[in-house]
């Protein structure tokens, strides 16, 4: 932690919080959000599906087992700044571990520490998420004027956290692209508009050969390098500036099985013809209960988004499958005559509850039930 050096977090409602500054000395600003899981905080700095957000932590003490690189979720730190109500300087990890404040300050990412982190979920939980500063305590004053100049979150595209580029997952990392020759098991591509790498994890687990490709890829770019699957990954950002990803979705159902994950449920709700809206300070965090329509059954899901598909234009060959048990919400889409289903929540984790990787198992069967009609 920068000793001695004061910060302050100003929301776009005028409300200041004076703190320590944390990582890098500059200032940030993006939409305030919070997650209430009490641990993954590397995870949750990793996620794309942070972009152009801070990231407030309502767990109290945060850094004590240091940072892990194998544990990363992405390529880089994601969140625009990160605020926190204590920081452990002196971490335990048996294998060392980074202090939090360095790995900030590592990747320019400015941070502050020593707020009421609690009341600041209780004002964003009232008043709903909305744009803040990060900055020292002297600019404070130019801060709050600055904030109505700045671009909502909502009119900004985030695209470019997804590849440019594609790759192969192998090895525990990502590769240079192979054409998988001497490999076996179904060949999934996963569009990537944000992904977390635990996706790629647990599809490779699982036996399966993987390529990420770039949110921009079409149809023939993906159906060129022959998959069984295609499943459309989480990503940041307002799912109404997901056009060609959803003209993507729409082309390739009754060609492929799909999955989607987040980002990817929104837009096969969109291709489905549903609506998308804000939520007013979104699902975040490692405990959200949601329930499974067709069984009954209720599990424990890590989240985090802050849209979500409006059910009411979805066509009637498409049914709402899981329910978010706080607000109702549609947590799931399944089609009816299709191998093509969604969930709005992440079963990878990644932080959170390992409670539904099965629903990995789930995109698998579908694939390995359309090879086998295929091929009698």
């Amino acid at each position: 932690m920068s000793e001695h050096i004061e910060a302050a977090l100003v929301l776009a409602d005028g409300a200041v919080f004076r703190g320590t500054a944390l990582g890098a000395a500059s200032d940030t600003w993006g939409e305030v959000v919070f997650n209430t899981s009490m641990t993954g905080y590397q995870e949750m700095l990793t996620d794309p599906s942070y972009a152009g957000q801070i990231l407030v932590l309502t767990y109290p003490l945060i850094g004590n087992y240091g940072i892990d690189p194998p544990i990363d979720e992405s390529r880089q730190i994601q969140v625009r700044g990160l605020v926190v109500r204590s920081e452990c300087d002196s971490p335990s990890h048996p294998r060392g571990g980074m202090r939090l404040h360095d790995y900030l300050a590592s990747a320019g990412i400015p941070g502050i520490a020593g707020v009421d982190t609690r009341a600041i979920t209780r004002r964003i939980r009232h008043e709903g998420v909305m744009m803040g500063m990060i900055v020292p305590v002297d600019e404070i004053q130019s801060a709050q004027q600055h904030l109505s100049d700045l671009p909502a979150y909502d009119t900004q595209d985030f695209i470019d956290v997804g590849v440019s580029e594609p790759y192969s997952w192998r090895d525990g990392g990502p590769q240079a692209l192979v054409n998988g020759a001497g490999e076996t098991g179904p060949h999934i591509v996963v569009l990537d508009e944000g992904l977390k790498y635990n996706i790629l994890r647990n599809l490779r687990r699982r036996g399966c050969r993987v390529t990420a490709m770039p949110p921009s890829a079409g149809v023939e770019d993906i159906l060129s390098v022959n998959p069984q699957g295609v499943l459309l990954s989480p990503g940041p950002g307002d799912p109404q500036l997901r056009e060609l990803q959803v003209q993507t979705a729409t082309s390739l159902i009754g060609k492929l099985p799909i999955m989607g994950i987040c980002m990817g449920h929104q837009v096969l709700g969109r291709s489905f013809g549903a609506d998308t809206f804000k939520l007013k300070f979104g699902h975040r965090g490692g405990n959200h209960p949601v329930l499974e329509v067709p069984t009954g059954r209720i599990a424990i899901t890590a989240q985090n988004h802050g849209y979500a598909v409006d059910p009411d234009g979805l066509q009637a060959d498409v049914e709402v499958t899981h329910i978010n048990l706080h607000d109702q919400t549609v947590e799931g889409l399944a089609h009816r005559t299709e191998p093509v289903f969604s969930i709005q929540y992440h079963a990878e984790a990644s932080p959170g509850p390992l409670d539904n990787g099965h629903l990995f198992d789930r995109f698998l069967d579908l694939i390995e039930s359309v090879s086998g009609a295929q091929g009698d």
